[in-house]
């Protein structure tokens, strides 16, 4: 492996968090609201790298995306923290 580039996407949250309800986040889904809105809402280059194959996102990208095979490796993570902010 000669190159490895990590991308955080903070705050572009998939779906809210088991705990969300002692947070007042119950319905959290910022990528998710932000699909539903736009028009033809495309993250062509973040589906070739694993996006669409987080549960919870699939559903806002187009039926190929099911399809491809990820040339990046992916993940959802949660907080570990009873704090909802990145740096706690």
């Amino acid at each position: 492996m000669k190159r490895v580039i990590i991308i955080v996407l903070d705050s572009a949250g998939i779906g809210e968090m088991p705990d969300s309800r002692f947070y007042g986040d119950e319905g959290s889904d910022t990528l998710g609201h932000i699909a539903e809105l736009a028009r033809d809402f495309a993250l062509p280059n973040l589906v070739k790298l694993g996006l669409g194959k987080i549960d919870g996102i699939s559903r806002f990208l187009s039926a190929r995306s099911d399809s491809i095979s990820p040339q990046g490796a992916y993940g959802k993570m949660a907080e570990k923290s009873a704090g909802k902010d990145t740096t706690t």
